[in-house]
């Protein structure tokens, strides 16, 4: 029986990002991840997405798209087949990578199921591969899985393959004539995107009276009209009742309707991955569904850290990063916690929405003196430059009482690439003043955050 300094259980971002740590930082790890390095993120959900949606901006400008722009062409097709192999190819490259990574920073990997037997004097025992290992730190980094309810027809769908979940969809070598898309949060309608673009009649059913969840709703809206332009047709407001061979069936305004289709997505939400590897020998504490931490990433037995989707409290893979790097300062007695305020989140659909920080609502929810300021993108040269027609917004919402910013919110190409500066100037609570002191590059889209904050 091999002893470990530290072992993690699970190698999505959570848990490879937590060995490469470890591991630089000299202790003696153990990764164990079941399925493939890398997790949910890099194998079937943010990278080989990006892989998809990139493909589908070229076949845009190819198909017509370029011709506002002075570029005409013809015959341009898409083959769905050469979509998924280039997909498989950029997963395999990035996996190896983290491969290699871990292989750098002196990290044995094990790839099996791993178990956790329970706690002795020497730390955590797990099992995997019919191996017995000791782990005086351990860290839970199982990550999530893609919900499917107990919707009338809905798991049966998926078992022959007329459902899909974020897993299956990506491994789709042939463009369904007709997809339904269950739920309009960011992976529905990232998906709804890419195959909207390609050819697909798309319908997202969606319960809420508004697509993409906690974005704020002036920039959901503007997104909703910019696909409802393309085609997408939005129901929203319903609830799915039942799923049949070839229909989705939804209720609205008290009258039940079907949605004809050849393929339905299921793109719901996730949940916590708690179950199948014997947690429940340890008697962590839990918060509904997920693992309960503190700051630190610590869980109520000592030694014990939750890292990533598997502590439910914001399920996105750069927060899971930072998680991971907070758990590992602290075991090596590096002080360090966990902060929420200032992490990004992106939809990369066409155009992107990008925002950080508190939206207008949230704001004055927590009883902040809020005043925000709302600018058109075209304010923006190279914004006017590159995007005919745009409708693209930034948001700004400043806390009038400290003259800072809350929270920043976009909608236009390369929101993703700039939001990372806006929560820079969120975390380190710089004021307006100082900000209006740094110096844009011209030009550029990321300009039209300094032309908001001469606004204020």
């Amino acid at each position: 029986m091999e002893t470990y300094d530290l072992i993690v259980l699970g190698g999505g971002p959570a848990g490879y990002l937590a060995g490469e740590r470890a591991g630089h930082a000299g202790l003696k790890t153990l990764v164990i991840e079941e399925r493939a390095l890398g997790g949910v993120c890099l194998n079937e959900g943010c990278v080989p997405s990006k892989t998809f949606l990139n493909s589908a901006k070229i076949f845009e400008h190819a198909n017509g798209g370029g011709e506002a722009y002075g570029v005409t062409t013809t015959g341009a097709s898409i083959d769905q087949k050469k979509v998924v192999a280039r997909k498989n190819k950029v997963v395999k490259t990035l996996v190896s990578g983290v491969g290699m990574q871990l292989k750098k920073n002196k990290v044995d990997v094990v790839m099996a199921h791993g178990n956790i037997i329970g706690k002795t004097e020497e730390g955590f025992k797990l099992e995997a591969d019919g191996k017995e290992y000791i782990g005086k730190k351990l860290i839970i980094a199982t990550g999530s899985e893609a919900v499917v309810p107990p919707i009338p027809g809905l798991r049966e769908s998926v078992e022959s393959g007329f459902g899909l979940t974020n897993r299956e969809i990506l491994d789709l070598e042939e463009i369904p004539e007709k997809l339904v898309v269950i739920g309009g949060g960011v992976i529905g309608l990232e998906m709804a995107s890419y195959f909207n673009s390609v050819g697909s009649k798309v319908t997202v059913i969606e319960m809420l009276d508004h697509i993409a969840g906690n974005t704020d709703r002036e920039i959901s809206e503007i997104l909703k009209k910019n696909y409802e332009k393309k085609g997408v047709t939005f129901k929203l407001g319903c609830k799915v009742t039942s799923v049949g061979t070839d229909y989705v069936e939804y209720e609205e305004n008290g009258k039940l309707n079907k949605a004809p289709a050849d393929k339905v997505l299921i793109s719901i939400g996730r949940r916590p991955v708690t179950k199948g590897f014997g947690l429940e020998n340890l008697h962590v504490e839990m918060d509904r569904a997920a693992i309960k931490t503190d700051e630190q990433g610590r869980t109520n037995i000592s030694g014990l850290y939750a890292t990533g989707d598997v502590n439910g409290v914001l399920m996105l893979a750069h927060t899971a990063y930072r998680e991971s790097e907070v758990a590992v300062n602290n075991i090596t007695g590096k002080k360090d916690v966990m902060r929420y305020n200032a992490i990004p989140s992106v939809i990369y659909t066409n155009p992107e929405v990008a925002s950080v920080g508190l939206t207008e609502e949230a704001a004055k929810a927590k009883g902040y003196e809020v005043k925000t300021v709302t600018t058109s993108m075209m304010f923006s040269g190279r914004y006017v430059a590159e995007n005919e027609g745009g409708d693209g917004i930034c948001k700004l919402v400043v806390d009038t009482a400290h003259n800072r910013l809350l929270g920043v919110h976009m909608i236009g190409n390369y929101s993703s690439e700039i939001i990372y500066g806006a929560g820079l100037m969120i975390e380190t609570e710089l004021r307006i003043e100082d900000i209006k002191e740094l110096v844009f590059p011209h030009p550029s889209v990321c300009e039209i955050i300094r032309e908001a904050l001469f606004m204020i």
